[in-house]
């Protein structure tokens, strides 16, 4: 019982800690990141290409991580992560168009599109973008990834995808997504590297890049080692800012513990 009630006051000193933290940021909704001109031709657009962003009341000068959800590029919708919340970060949480609505590479583009914004407008929250760092999970990963290696889709906004900070994609797809595979036609067992796959573009100058799966006996189909293959090849080409770590016992779902490894990595680079 006693170990109980002390586990109950600090539960309570702990939530009213977060809360009196959470008064020192301010969170703004449904922000388009596409002009008004493209959102007024476009109803999906309209509809679907909006963000959120939580950032330091009083910050300045602060990091900024752009955050794209999962849901294999077919589902799910933005979110703000609470592990991020309350590290003196700007988050922005990103919606983007969705299979089958949309077909690649669309959602690529919008993903783009949310970064440009970040790029453009972050100076004006306090942030810094020369501090932007690019993550998400799954779907989101694999955004992520495709947004860092195939410079084309922020050159279209004239950004160097070189100018990311750092990109952290947890559990993503590095080869052909499934879901573009699975719109061929092509079934899962089939793995297909194209334009389509972060794989295919493996440059030495890219960004520093941490790598986070699961366990690979409990993560989806060859997640781990399309990573693992990921990582061996950005190395061969010469980048050495490319790490790939594995969490053991961990399945796909592995966003808990890597949450505190990406904090980790993003103030490694920021010193």
């Amino acid at each position: 019982m006693k170990n109980l009630l002390i586990t109950a006051i600090l539960s309570a000193v702990f939530f009213v800690a977060s809360a009196q933290n959470d008064n020192d940021y301010i969170t703004k909704r449904d922000i388009k990141y596409y002009s008004e001109d493209i959102n007024n031709s476009d109803e999906y657009i309209n509809e679907r290409c909006n963000l959120d962003i939580y950032y330091p009341k009083k910050g300045k000068d602060f990091a900024t991580i752009v955050w794209f959800h999962g849901g294999g590029l077919s589902g799910g919708s933005k979110e703000l992560p609470e592990a991020l919340k309350n590290k003196n970060f700007c988050i922005i949480g990103v919606n983007y168009r969705l299979s089958p609505q949309v077909q690649e590479p669309a959602y690529i583009q919008d993903a783009a599109a949310a970064v440009a914004w970040a790029f453009n407008n972050i100076e004006s929250f306090g942030g810094n973008k020369e501090k932007i760092f690019v993550a998400g999970h799954s779907a989101g990963g694999y955004l992520a990834m495709m947004l860092g290696l195939d410079k084309q889709y922020l050159h279209a906004h004239n950004i160097d995808a070189n100018k990311i900070a750092g990109l952290i994609p947890f559990s993503g797809q590095t080869i052909t997504h499934f879901s573009i595979r699975d719109r061929q036609g092509i079934k899962d067992t089939q793995p297909i590297v194209d334009e389509y796959a972060p794989l295919y573009h493996v440059r030495k100058d890219a960004a520093p890049m941490l790598l986070i799966t699961g366990d690979r006996e409990h993560e989806m189909l060859g997640r781990y080692e399309e990573n693992a293959y990921l990582e061996r090849m950005m190395k061969l080409t010469g980048n050495q800012t490319t790490k790939l770590l594995e969490l053991q016992g961990y399945g796909h779902d592995m966003t808990y513990p890597a949450f505190p490894l990406m904090i980790n990595f993003i103030n490694s680079i920021l010193k």
